[in-house]
């Protein structure tokens, strides 16, 4: 039998070229079969190499594979998942669709009044502002987040406070291990999330408040999630008994 190509998609499959892509290689680097490569993973399922790129990209941005320095291999990540950088900032930063794409970006503004209050600051006073965005490859929104960070955080936390003078709302920010700085800082992390419907109950939005083990605020979080189109998964990790 013929082996199905990504050029003969099954009937019903509307999938972008480099989405069928990406689901093979993910299926083959499980399966311990992917020959290393970009110019051999271009030959092997007969695209091109920029096909490729974009294929690994997704697979990147999932997190179900990373990839070295040279961009030459790929390898499933096999990392703990009690490891601090498991920790995803912020809330739902993970979409349910591996095809999304992700903007983010970060200002220094004054934050929302009800965020302003909830990390006691002053109004109208300024602080680092990150907004997260994930829309499928047409353009549909799946999710929108705002986080506004505390005096206490950019004080305590060098990697948040180098952000201040780049905070310019145009320059992605990288802040995905910000948790894990926050950890590396000496702080505890506290996190309460609550769950509420929005509107006419098509989206759900997601308020994340964190706090230290001195209970001195460190960033409130809004996530928006449209219900119809995405899911919103929560993991976690439990310590063993000691």
């Amino acid at each position: 039998m013929a082996r199905t190509t990504p050029h003969d998609p099954p009937p019903g499959d509307t999938r972008p070229l480099y989405g069928r892509i990406a689901a093979l290689l993910l299926d083959e680097l499980r399966a311990g079969t992917i020959p290393p490569g970009e110019r051999h993973l271009a030959a092997h399922y007969g695209v091109s190499r920029e096909t490729v790129r974009q294929a690994l990209e997704v697979l990147r941005r999932s997190g179900a594979v990373a990839t070295d320095r040279r961009g030459s291999h790929a390898t499933l990540p096999g990392r703990p998942v009690e490891a601090a950088e498991s920790l995803t900032f912020p809330v739902g930063a993970r979409p349910v669709d591996p095809y999304a794409v992700d903007r983010a970006t970060v200002t220094w503004e004054a934050p929302p009044p009800e965020h302003a209050r909830a990390l006691g600051l002053a109004p109208h006073r300024p602080t680092l502002v990150h907004r997260y965005r994930s829309v499928t490859p047409d353009g549909r929104s799946l999710r929108t987040a705002v986080t506004s960070f505390s005096a206490v955080a950019l004080a305590e936390v060098a990697e948040l406070a180098r952000y201040r003078d780049r905070a310019d709302g145009a320059t992605p920010a990288q802040l995905r291990r910000a948790y894990d700085w926050m950890r590396k800082a000496g702080l505890s992390l506290h996190h309460q999330d609550a769950i509420t419907q929005v509107g006419d109950a098509s989206s759900v939005r997601v308020t994340r408040r964190v706090h230290d083990q001195y209970a001195r605020p460190l960033e409130i979080t809004d996530l928006v999630v449209d219900a119809e189109r995405d899911a919103l998964v929560y993991e976690f990790t439990l310590p063993a008994a000691g």
